[in-house]
């Protein structure tokens, strides 16, 4: 297929390919399929091996949020039953994180319901930061707190933090209709204020929100000019309780098409198959493997995931292996932040032309992926009830 002969060899130059290109990409067919993972598996190759890094989160503070995103759990006016507990101790966290690192985990991401850290809550963080690096050496820390006032940013690093995450989620024109207490310019702005204090910027998306095949081409070309070193690739959960609870949109092959995408488009950054994988992709995970080259070991923030030893066993059986702790996961030219030129300006990522979207729209969108086709299968959607937040071992 010339369409895929050529994104592979832009993928090897880090060139970005053309927005007609990634939309062709999702709206391949079903029997193409293995040649688009093929093909896309090659540039993942290129760039890291057969490495796997585990990833393993701390959820720090659970539920009761202002914000009111629709995707979330622990969203203001949420009735999922989750659980709900406020800050963690310093002690529990490094408990909980040491479970992760043993169980293979290089980087352990410690998250925060709310709008946004106070300066008191950056005082307990780093505190966390410091007792987790000083009992698990060599270990990577992300931070991920919502929305950064300024210098604490800087702060975070300061305590030994190597990473912030905060995800753009979906499209700029589209996010008014998913989250209305904040905006898209808040969300990059927070990116952008980690990166400058020297930070390793995590930003990703949520796929299965009801968006068009247009808007997942706008954000993941939106995530390559903002240039973060790590983009998750979430996959809704649809929790009973939230005002997405109905959005059954995806199928394994469209997940797997989403995640070639976002590989061809990002093709030196470590894409990390994140949450919603075991919901969605359900049988069809190691094949994803072949796209992605990090993924969250063991439970999410407040839904189950696949059983840790499974996730070792899944990545040996697919023929890759555990990114090892003295290993550097980015290339040697992104190792010291960020690709640089690459392919197109920056300026490349904005929003699809109207004329794009429109014809993006028809027959590429969601409804073409057949989801709803597939049947809700709420019975894999699991609320977290072990782990941190409770006197149970944690899945790792």
């Amino acid at each position: 297929m010339d369409l895929l002969n050529t994104l592979v060899e832009k993928g090897l130059r880090r060139e970005l390919p053309t927005r007609e290109e990634a939309l062709a990409v999702l709206a391949t067919s079903d029997d193409d399929l293995l040649e688009v993972v093929a093909a896309a598996g090659k540039v993942r190759r290129q760039w890291f091996g057969r490495r796997v890094k585990l990833n393993y989160l701390v959820n720090l503070k659970s539920g009761l949020c202002p914000e009111d995103c629709s995707y979330c759990s622990q969203r203001l006016g949420s009735k999922a039953d989750i659980l709900k507990y406020t800050w963690l101790k310093p002690d529990e966290a490094s408990k909980a994180a040491a479970a992760g690192v043993a169980g293979g985990a290089k980087r352990v991401c410690l998250v925060a319901s709310g709008r946004g850290p106070t300066d008191r809550d950056v005082d307990r963080v780093s505190q966390t930061i410091e007792a987790i690096k000083e009992q698990n050496e060599g270990v990577e820390v992300c931070a991920c707190l919502g929305l950064l006032s300024e210098g604490q940013a800087e702060r975070l690093r300061a305590a030994g933090a190597d990473a912030y995450n905060h995800n753009l989620n979906t499209s700029e024109g589209t996010y008014g209709d998913i989250t209305t207490t904040h905006t898209y310019a808040d969300r990059v702005d927070t990116v952008r204020q980690a990166q400058s204090a020297g930070l390793s910027a995590c930003s990703g998306l949520i796929a299965g929100m009801g968006e068009s095949d247009a808007d997942l081409v706008d954000v993941v070309f939106s995530l390559r000019a903002l240039d973060p070193d790590s983009v998750p690739v979430n996959f809704l959960i649809p929790f009973e309780g939230t005002p997405l609870a109905e959005e059954w949109n995806l199928t394994p092959q469209r997940c797997l098409r989403i995640l070639a995408m976002t590989r061809f488009v990002c093709p030196d950054v470590e894409v990390r198959l994140a949450g919603g994988r075991e919901v969605h992709l359900r049988s069809m995970q190691p094949l994803a493997l072949h796209l992605v080259n990090s993924i969250f070991l063991g439970d999410y923030l407040t839904s189950e995931g696949q059983e840790g030893t499974a996730d070792l066993e899944m990545i040996a059986d697919a023929g890759f292996e555990v990114e090892g702790a003295d290993t550097t996961t980015l290339p040697e030219h992104r190792a010291g932040g960020g690709c640089g030129p690459c392919g197109e300006s920056a300026a490349a990522g904005g929003p699809l032309a109207s004329e794009d979207r429109t014809a993006a729209a028809s027959g590429t969108g969601p409804a073409s992926g057949a989801g709803a086709a597939s049947g809700a299968r709420t019975d894999l959607v699991a609320v977290r009830r072990r782990g941190a937040g409770t006197d149970l071992a944690p899945n790792a």
